[in-house]
């Protein structure tokens, strides 16, 4: 690719004019050159700004969005949504997760995310036996990360138990069943997989505390860490009372609580939700140099409850956004959300900002690009001399950005309505999105017409 000239560009300290990008063969930025001149340059117009990583997917997800959204008699929770969505998985085969995945890539670069990591249980066949190659699932999702150009960091889960007391897990669970060495060889296997490739990488993650015994969860991470001490760790947790009142129950602790009293969680680590903890949680979480994994969107879907955001950004907290279910694949959605839910509970307005000299927009992305990259463990969230070239650009002609400036640009792409201003996506250095069009997109929903199709047939 020939060296990129931006007009506008955020950079790590600020605003900057007339930039100069070098970006090397393998994907990353050689060099960023501010006050620099257009020769030899492809000039890019618009605005551009990091691409967001998005830390939390369960991508088959996205073709039962919607399709959980009918009352019952009994009321309805996030575990009924659970059978529901436990139902539909057991129809999906390894070319519909491809398809499906892809699709849903498509969508978040198409919005401005730029790399995902998935959690990814679906593992077995709907039978609960592995797979001839027992990564085959994975290697679908990595396949279709190859199509789209998004970046990945896969999390293939550690899932043994149904519930607190160490029941088996249901039949509803025999697609993510494995033993811990089943899944340390899993990782191994991946990680070959991907080596050299710097938009890749291979985490380990934990369903739950009720899913992983405590013996099998230090197993696990210990192990993980002799291979490879810097690998991220995400982990469900704290998502829903009915999970806290069990875990009080079964280990007279919450979960949080016990999770920093029973594993050595720092920065590698990544709590998915931690939605419902208290204020000494709170701050212990923050202070443990741990991301906490927030997915707004559909938190708010599942009626799960508001995180202490607040709190936990005043304690210095470090935090990103994942989109999970995928009821919503923008950024901008899952940040309002996380802002107007803030709102709402403190009937006052800009918490992210808090000072009067920030923007909520700058705030909230500098938070996502932040704690995304940590939790996906990639060198990404900036545009800066040795990180992966993930760059969105804005139109600056779009009628929710036209006069605006600085970081009004931010403010108004996160809190002026639905339609993306995203014109242009680079991801590893390679354009995958061009006048809001992917280049593999019509291939790509062409496959996943069939599938979506078939599910519903």
């Amino acid at each position: 690719m020939a060296d990129l000239f931006f007009s506008d560009v955020l950079l790590p300290d600020g605003w900057a004019t007339s930039v100069r990008v070098s970006i090397a063969a393998d994907g990353c930025i050689d060099s960023v050159t501010p006050g620099s001149d257009p020769e030899a340059c492809e000039r890019v117009s618009g605005i551009a700004v990091p691409g967001v990583p998005n830390l939390h997917s369960h991508a088959f997800q996205r073709a039962m969005a919607g399709l959980a959204e009918q009352g019952s008699r009994r009321g309805d929770s996030f575990w009924g949504w659970r059978e529901r969505m436990y139902d539909f998985l057991q129809r999906l085969d390894p070319d519909d997760v491809q398809a499906i995945a892809a699709q849903l890539q498509v969508e978040l670069l198409r919005h401005g995310y730029t790399c995902v990591a998935e959690f990814h249980y679906l593992r077995n066949s709907p039978e609960g036996i592995p797979y001839a190659d027992p990564v085959e699932m994975a290697r679908r999702v990595i396949a279709a990360a190859e199509l789209t150009g998004i970046g990945l960091t896969l999390m293939p889960v550690v899932y043994r138990t149904s519930d607190f007391t160490g029941a088996p897990p249901t039949d509803g669970q025999s697609r993510f069943v494995a033993t811990v060495e089943e899944l340390l060889t899993d990782v191994s296997t991946l990680r070959a997989d991907v080596d050299g490739n710097p938009g890749r990488r291979v985490g380990l993650a934990l369903h739950s505390l009720r899913a992983v015994p405590l013996e099998e969860l230090q197993r696990a991470v210990d192990a993980l860490r002799t291979t490879d001490a810097t690998s991220p760790v995400h982990v469900h947790v704290a998502e829903q009372l009915r999970e806290v009142e069990a875990c009080i129950t079964a280990t007279g602790a919450r979960p949080i609580e016990w999770l920093l009293a029973n594993a050595e969680v720092d920065e590698r680590w990544c709590a998915i939700h931690a939605t419902h903890m208290t204020s000494a949680e709170t701050l212990a979480l923050a202070t443990s140099g741990a991301v906490a994994g927030l997915c707004p969107t559909t938190e708010a879907n599942l009626g799960d409850g508001v995180f202490s955001f607040a709190d936990y950004t005043a304690a210095k907290g470090a935090w990103g956004v994942g989109t999970d279910s995928h009821v919503s694949v923008s950024p901008v959605a899952d940040l309002r959300m996380l802002e107007y839910s803030q709102r709402l509970v403190a009937r006052e307005r800009n918490i992210a900002a808090g000072r009067a000299d920030r923007s909520s927009g700058r705030e909230l992305l500098e938070g996502a690009w932040a704690g995304g990259a940590q939790a996906c463990g990639q060198n990404i969230g900036s545009i800066s001399a040795g990180a992966r070239a993930d760059i969105v650009v804005l139109d600056s002609e779009h009628p929710s950005l036209v006069g605006r400036v600085g970081d009004e640009v931010l403010d108004s792409w996160i809190f002026s309505g639905e339609d993306t201003p995203v014109r242009d996506v680079i991801a590893g250095g390679a354009w995958v999105v061009r006048d809001g069009r992917h280049d593999r997109g019509e291939e790509v929903a062409t496959r996943y017409r069939v599938v979506a199709d078939r599910l519903r047939s």
